[in-house]
Order: structure tokens, then C-alpha cells, then sequence
């Protein structure tokens, strides 16, 4: 029975996570559909209204419209397919020039499988009749091909600008939800690296500087866990959830221990490449802040409180305590777990406070957990 309630665990850990990953490549894919649908509308437009095309395919702006409601979400869903490709399989394993090209030879391979989407449309469903050659060099293709290769990469470019600003966040800025400062009630994780000091003296600046990278890119998987990550600075990452999705399944304290357990999975990586396995240690706080767009020349999203700063005080307590975990009581009050415990801390006074704050130490409570299980199973 106890071995049953572990699968049906691990069961619910993948279906979770399939469900995220699922839902946020939906999101790339609809942006991309989007995209392209508008792409091929404005063409359609620019063209077609008030001109006359120099080629055998001739359609009423109507018809090209109807004709780019067709193409517009299906290549979308192929150039969506290829960028998940690229951030899920290629992003972090090939160097940047490489990544350049696979790109271009994606674009091209892409831009043919239009032509001959374009083509087999016209002859089959519209009954134009024109050899496959004569249509792929007909007058005034290339400007269009030239076109298509734009919105490629203008749209490769925006996903890249989304995931520098969080994923979720391109779409406020653009419609001014920022620009005035607003509350919000959120959580926030200061992580970090344990003997930093020392590892860069023993590393060296450009060797310590590649194993803070390598950290940061395991450190994604807690997007599984809602996170949004607010900050790097330096050997340190600011993670944030709203109250909502960071109490919800425990997902605040879940992100530490996944990203734990991810650095413990690729722990021979580690000591191969620099001879250390990196450790973490985090404090976690929430409560009421104010989210704002500031900067004139470099924007950027800020959010401004006593929630964050207790939460950076919080982790400076980690050492004192030789706790790898310390939360707020507040947050503390807020989970319910049967996964986790939870140790309450000598009352403490942290740096710019008054008062005393209670924190609380977090452990597992089984080495089993759904999320241990699992990234076992996908590292065998």
C-alpha cells in the first residue's frame, strides 16, 4: 500500500509537470500563431489593396485575407514548434554561433515548406495552374521571401525579449500595467551560492563566472514550480511567485528542493568540470509590495517593499543557524504539508528591524518525494 501511495505520487509529480510544460508551450505556439496571422494579414493588406500583383496568382484582398486566416496559425504552429526545440533542446547545449545558424537553416527550411504550402494551395484549391519553379521565382517573390525571413526573426527576437523580462510579463508591459506602481501580494526566495568567495579565488573569474551560469540554467526547472525568477545578481537569483501560485501545492519550498535535487543529479558534471558541487541556501518572505516600471534609458520591472528585504535579511540568517532553508512565520502560516516539517528558529532580530521575527527551518520529511523519484528516474 505505502508503495502504491509512492507511484500514485509520482504519477500526479509527471502529470503536473506535463500539464505545465504543456501549457507553456501553448503559449509559445499561440504567440507565434498570432504572430504570423498578422504577418500575413498586413502583407495582404500592403499588397493587395489598391494594387495589381505582377504574378500568375492573383486573389481579392478578401480572399487573401481568408487565405492568410489559413496559413497564419499553421506555420505559426511550426515556427512556435521550432523555438520550443531551440529553448527546450538546443538553447543551453551549443554555442551561441551555432545556435545562429540553426536558426537560419530552420528559417530557409521553414520559408520552402511555405512556398510549397502556398503552392499546393493554389493549384489544388484555387486551380491556378503553374509549374513548382515558375512559382517559387515569379515576379515579386523574393521581396516576400525576404518579408517572411523578417518576421522570422522579428519574432524570434520578441520571444527572446519575453524571456529576458519573464515570460509572463512582456504582455503587461505593453499594455502600461506597469507604469504605474500598483500593489501586489507576493513571495519572494533570495538563493544563494555557499563559499562563493572562495570558489572564485580557487575558480578564477572566467571559470567561476561559467560555473554560475551552469547553476542558473538548473535553475529553470523551478519554473515547473510557478516561479518567475526577478533577478540575477551575481552568485545570487531572486525568485518571486504571486501568494496564490507560491502557497498553492507548497510550490515556494517545492522550487528549492526540485532545484536541490537537480544539482544533486548532475553532481559528477559538476566535479568533473570545476571539482565542487554547488550548494544553495535561501530565505523566503512575502507579504504586500509595489510593482513598478522604472528607468528612463534602461527599463525595467522593480518591485518595492518590506516583503523583499526581509526576505534578503531572512537568508543572511542561514549560516547563523547552519539551516539550508529559513522562512518567515507568515509564509509558514500560509502551507499546509504533509511532504515537509518544519523547525521553529530562535527568535531573531534582523538587520534595519526592530522587533523580533520568528523564522522557521524547512526539511523533508521523506526522501521519497514525488520530485526525487521522478528526477531519479529521468537522470537513469
Amino acid at each position: 500500500m505505502y508503495d502504491c501511495n509512492i507511484r500514485f505520487d509520482i504519477m500526479l509529480s509527471i502529470m503536473s509537470r506535463m500539464k505545465f510544460q504543456n501549457r507553456r508551450r501553448w503559449r509559445i505556439i499561440r504567440g507565434y500563431g498570432l504572430g504570423w496571422t498578422l504577418a500575413f494579414a498586413f502583407l495582404t493588406i500592403v499588397r493587395g489593396v489598391g494594387t495589381t500583383e505582377l504574378g500568375s496568382v492573383q486573389f481579392d484582398t478578401i480572399t487573401s485575407l481568408v487565405v492568410a486566416g489559413i496559413l497564419g496559425p499553421t506555420f505559426g504552429a511550426i515556427s512556435g514548434f521550432g523555438q520550443i526545440i531551440t529553448e527546450e533542446r538546443l538553447g543551453q547545449r551549443i554555442s551561441i554561433w551555432k545556435l545562429l545558424v540553426w536558426r537560419l537553416f530552420f528559417a530557409i527550411v521553414f520559408l520552402l515548406a511555405i512556398i510549397l504550402a502556398s503552392y499546393v494551395l493554389i493549384k489544388y484549391f484555387f486551380g491556378i495552374s503553374i509549374a513548382l519553379a515558375d512559382y517559387m521565382v515569379e515576379p515579386g517573390s523574393f521581396p516576400i521571401y525576404f518579408y517572411i525571413l523578417c518576421v522570422d526573426s522579428f519574432l524570434s527576437t520578441v520571444r527572446q525579449v519575453s524571456l529576458m523580462i519573464g515570460d509572463n510579463n512582456l504582455g503587461k508591459l505593453l499594455r502600461g500595467k506597469f507604469y504605474q506602481p500598483r500593489e501586489e501580494q507576493r513571495i519572494f526566495m533570495f538563493l544563494d551560492l555557499q563559499a562563493s568567495t572562495e570558489l572564485a579565488e580557487e575558480l578564477g573569474h572566467l571559470k567561476y563566472s561559467m560555473f554560475i551560469q551552469d547553476c542558473f540554467n538548473d535553475l529553470g526547472v523551478v519554473v515547473e514550480n510557478e516561479a518567475e525568477v526577478y533577478q540575477y545578481v551575481g552568485d545570487e537569483a531572486i525568485l518571486t511567485w504571486t501568494l496564490r501560485d507560491g502557497v498553492r501545492r507548497q510550490n515556494c519550498i517545492r522550487a528549492f528542493f526540485r532545484f536541490k535535487k537537480q544539482l544533486q543529479i548532475k553532481a559528477d558534471y559538476y566535479r568533473e568540470a570545476y571539482g565542487h558541487v554547488p550548494v544553495f541556501k535561501a530565505g523566503l518572505h512575502g507579504g504586500p509590495i509595489i510593482v513598478t516600471e522604472v528607468g528612463k534609458y534602461k527599463k525595467e520591472i522593480a518591485y518595492h517593499g518590506d516583503a523583499i528585504n526581509t526576505a534578503a535579511r531572512i537568508r543572511s540568517q542561514c549560516n547563523a543557524f547552519n539551516q539550508e532553508l529559513l522562512i518567515s512565520e507568515y509564509i509558514q502560516q500560509l502551507l499546509s504539508t504533509n511532504d515537509y516539517g518544519f523547525k521553529e528558529m530562535d527568535n531573531i532580530v534582523l538587520k534595519g528591524k526592530k522587533e523580533q521575527m520568528t523564522v522557521f527551518a524547512v526539511f523533508e520529511l521523506h526522501s521519497h518525494l514525488p520530485e526525487a523519484r521522478l528526477a531519479q528516474r529521468q537522470s537513469s
